[in-house]
This record gives structure tokens, sequence and C-alpha cells, in this order.
């Protein structure tokens, strides 16, 4: 018992490191019986996985990703990446459980729950068209303008809600970003614009000429 007792607390010694590690590093447990990818090759029964590794479930298998509050079971024929507290999923179908906000990403669009309290909702990529199904709580769908930067507080256009039992479908491709004002200058120098390098050049002109078509003269004499 004595040697067993010191394997017991040799193996945890061991064994809590890696497992405050996994957690910073933002690591989840990949389960499955067969018929998945795990970074494009045959994923272990069980699998620790990562911020960026890639999951693809092939015709009639299943996953479950098992990360701290939240389960996430990835369905036939999906193709996902693992990100922090969020999956990105590039087509197929994803089912997630979650009580610490774990969100969906895809394409343009990104499904949040709306508050902390246990949330279960459905995800849906198929040919370029997104469908969101609310089972438990309500969940928020936020986009993203072609070109523009995530942030904290999406306008209020930028977004929308699908209740509990409730469900909606949206494109996985959002319409561009408004046209810029024309005084930005991401679109080139101000000097770049044809009319205002012509007026530069004609009013250095006048100033040379004034300065030279005079000749010894000042350019205001003290004599009349």
């Amino acid at each position: 018992m004595l040697q067993w007792r010191n394997f017991v607390y040799g193996a945890m010694v061991l064994a809590l490191p890696v497992l405050f590690v996994a957690d910073d590093t933002g690591a989840s447990m990949l389960h499955n019986q067969g018929g998945v990818l795990l970074n494009g090759k045959p994923a272990p029964d069980s699998s620790a996985i990562f911020r960026n590794d890639t999951i693809e479930t092939q015709p009639h298998h299943e996953a479950t990703i098992d990360a701290t509050g939240s389960t996430a079971t990835v369905k036939e024929e999906t193709l996902i990446q693992n990100g922090e507290n969020e999956l990105v999923l590039e087509h197929g179908t994803l089912l997630v459980s979650t009580s610490r906000g774990m969100a969906v990403r895809v394409g343009c669009l990104r499904v949040v729950p709306v508050t902390a309290d246990w949330t279960q909702y459905d995800v849906t990529d198929v040919n370029g068209k997104v469908t969101v199904d609310a089972h438990k709580n309500d969940v928020r769908i936020e986009v993203r303008r072609a070109g523009s930067q995530p942030v904290r507080q999406p306008r209020p256009s930028d977004v929308a809600t699908v209740r509990e039992g409730e469900h909606t479908s949206r494109e996985e491709k959002c319409s561009a970003a408004a046209k810029r004002p024309r005084y930005e200058a991401a679109d080139g120098a101000i000097l770049n614009d044809p009319w205002a390098k012509w007026s530069a050049v004609g009013v250095i002109g006048v100033v040379t000429c004034l300065a030279l078509c005079r000749g010894d003269d000042p350019v205001s004499p003290s004599r009349p």
C-alpha cells in the first residue's frame, strides 16, 4: 500500500504541471471513435487539442470537444479550427453547450451566448448559408463588416438576437465596409490628386516669377 500511495502521489506531481500548462495554452480534449482527422492526420480516440488545431469529421462520424465549462459536438462532414473559447466553423454543423460563453465564428459572423448562464445552440454552415438554432437561452449574432476590425461593442445594426426556441439564417459573406471619406489619406497623399498637383505647380510658378521677373528691383522698393 505504501508503494502504491507513493506511485499515486508521484503521478499527481507529474500530471498537475501539465494540466496547468494545458489550461494556460487553451487546451481542450477531443474524443472520437474513428473517422476524425486532427491537423490532417487520423486522431486518437482521446487527444489534447490546442489553439489553431483543425478537426475534420468524415461521413457517419462525429467528435466531441470538452473544455472547461463547455462541450461541443462536431457533426459529420464538419471542418473546424480550435480557438480561445471560440470555434471557427469552416463548414458543417456544431452543437455547443456552454456556461462560459463559448462562441462560434463562421465567415464574417460570430455567434455568442447573451448571458453567462448555461446555453445550448447549434450553428450550421452549408454552401455559404449560416443557420443558428437557440435551444437553451438566447444567443447573439455579431456581424463583422469587410475590412473592419473586431470591436468589443458592435453597432446595434450589426447585432441580431436569436431567442430561445427560435432559429434564423444569414449569409456567411457580409456586405463590404462603407466607402471611406474623401479626406482619408488611405487612398494616397493629397498631391496624388491631379487638380491639387497642377494648382501647386501654378502657385510655385507665380512665386518664382515675382522673385525673378522684376530684375534687380526689390519687391518692395523704398522709392516710388
